[in-house]
């Protein structure tokens, strides 16, 4: 009875024990639940904060988009109207065979009125002439970029056929030459719009991204093969002023648009490295440093050459007189380029 009593005394403490820990257990896990519960209130909290404005982000993103995508519509458009309204209103007005795929379609025109009598429309000569040169361009440059072209090309067009035509002058010389500036206005347009339009653009447009020329000059010696059929066929002094119809839009286009203008950069700078990075970030472009020494003072001096953009040139020039002011940079003009050089992809 005695040893009974003893072994009950023994155990009521380890039962308590027992109890005690489940007890505290029982809270650890009741408190490890409310964490658990509240970190993955948070977790949700945040989650769905991320959410909300990564939804906001995108939304702007995609109503930047839309907006950039409207105004690359509205420049084409523009330029299709300034495009059409100067072929009703100076190059027909002129008799002028403006060179290119619009010159070649009025060449055909031309031939058609003298020698079977009707003029067939503009827009189904042009569409015609330009089916391989859009291949090309979906193939080779960007399907979006095409895609906007197509949309030149078939605008313009109609409008060519549809607009009335606003005599301004009867005096040939300035119906060529501002005729051509008015071209040229046109397809800059066309271009900083990210399109073309059409035909010998899309030509050059390739040469320039495939082989890294300047090909606007080549496509003019192009153009002047063209309009010695028109002379020969139609007289050589409407041939000799659409020459220069086609000169003066050609400046207009190495003037205004110089993205496949190459241009390279010397810079003497005691701040190589800051001066590097900079044109890395701004340009995509890579440099070369150069350890040189200067005569005049017979001390060494840091060179980095690069090639750039020439629509870059300006940017790069201001952001060198920030970094060092006492920086002296020789710009030289690229004819042509053989090697890596980062061009920016049309879509």
């Amino acid at each position: 009875m005695k040893k009974m009593e003893e072994e009950k005394k023994g155990i009521s403490p380890l039962q308590g024990a027992l109890e005690k820990t489940q007890e505290v257990a029982q809270g650890a896990l009741e408190k490890t639940q409310e964490v658990a519960q509240g970190a993955l209130e948070k977790t949700q909290e945040v989650a769905q904060d991320a959410i909300e404005k990564t939804g906001e982000m995108l939304k702007k993103e995609y109503g930047k988009k839309r907006t950039q995508e409207a105004l690359r519509i509205l420049m084409v458009l523009a330029a299709s109207f300034i495009m059409a309204m100067n072929l009703k209103s100076f190059v027909r007005m002129g008799g002028l065979i403006p060179g290119g795929f619009n010159g070649l379609t009025r060449l055909i025109q031309q031939v058609f009125i003298r020698f079977l009598g009707f003029e067939p429309p503009f827009s189904l000569i042009n569409f015609a002439l330009n089916v391989v040169p859009i291949i090309i361009g979906f193939k080779f440059i960007g399907k979006r970029f095409t895609a906007y072209s197509c949309l030149m090309i078939v605008v313009s067009g109609l409008l060519t056929d549809l607009l009335p035509a606003y005599v301004l002058t009867t005096d040939v010389l300035l119906v060529a030459v501002f005729g051509g500036l008015i071209n040229g206005l046109s397809i800059s347009i066309c271009l900083f719009a990210g399109a073309s339009s059409g035909g010998v653009d899309f030509i050059s447009i390739f040469l320039s991204e495939r082989f890294g020329i300047d090909a606007w000059n080549y496509i003019l010696a192009g153009n002047i093969v063209v309009l010695g059929f028109a002379g020969y066929l139609f007289g050589w002094d409407k041939a000799l002023y659409s020459i220069i119809f086609q000169f003066a839009s050609t400046q207009v286009l190495n003037t205004l648009y110089k993205r496949y203008q190459k241009q390279t950069l010397l810079i003497i700078t005691d701040k190589p490295d800051e001066v590097y990075e900079k044109i890395r970030e701004m340009t995509n472009h890579d440099a070369t440093l150069i350890k040189g020494v200067g005569c005049y003072q017979n001390r060494e001096c840091n060179i980095l050459y690069s090639v750039i953009g020439r629509d870059q040139v300006r940017k790069i020039l201001n952001l060198v007189r920030k970094i060092d002011p006492k920086a002296f940079t020789n710009v030289i003009r690229t004819e042509s380029l053989s090697g890596l050089f980062y061009k920016k992809p049309n879509d």
